[in-house]
């Protein structure tokens, strides 16, 4: 898989082409994304890590942030059905590139690679003559840990 370069300075572009600015608090937040990239945070995880690096960035500033960077389109903006929104980097140069398998247990998400939709997509394209763009996969579960800690 690509692991797209999603660097500060292709971010900074987007904030000056939509004319917002990357003020230091937006950069931070970015930063933590860009150094979890595997990770999908809430607005609670960021906060924490933000904290922990001494940062004075309150918890109503992180959510407006992630607003907006969900908005500007730099981060993908998913709901698990736990009733809170994770955020994690959007990578737009590989569309389709994950799907995700929930544990109903932990709520631990783990990314599913590959793309076995395809066809799927493109019957449902033909049959009903709609143009898909995109598509998101949720499995609801049980992971490894939480299997094998109920057969204890």
């Amino acid at each position: 898989m690509n692991c797209m370069s999603i660097d500060l300075s292709n971010l900074r572009q987007k904030f000056r082409e939509r004319e917002y600015k990357l003020t230091p608090q937006r950069q931070i937040i970015l930063q933590v994304f860009v150094d979890n990239r595997d990770k999908h945070l809430s607005a609670e995880d960021v906060h924490n890590i933000v904290r922990q690096q001494s940062n004075d960035i309150g918890l109503a500033t992180v959510y407006r942030t992630l607003e907006l960077l969900s908005d500007l389109d730099i981060l993908q903006k998913m709901d698990f059905g736990d009733g809170r929104s994770r955020y994690e980097i959007n990578e737009t140069s590989t569309p389709h590139h994950h799907h995700h398998l929930i544990c109903l247990a932990c709520g631990k998400v783990i990314e599913f690679e590959g793309d076995l939709l395809e066809d799927l997509e493109t019957v449902i394209s033909r049959n009903s003559n709609f143009t898909i763009v995109d598509h998101q996969v949720k499995f609801y579960g049980y992971c490894q840990e939480c299997r094998d800690k109920s057969e204890d």
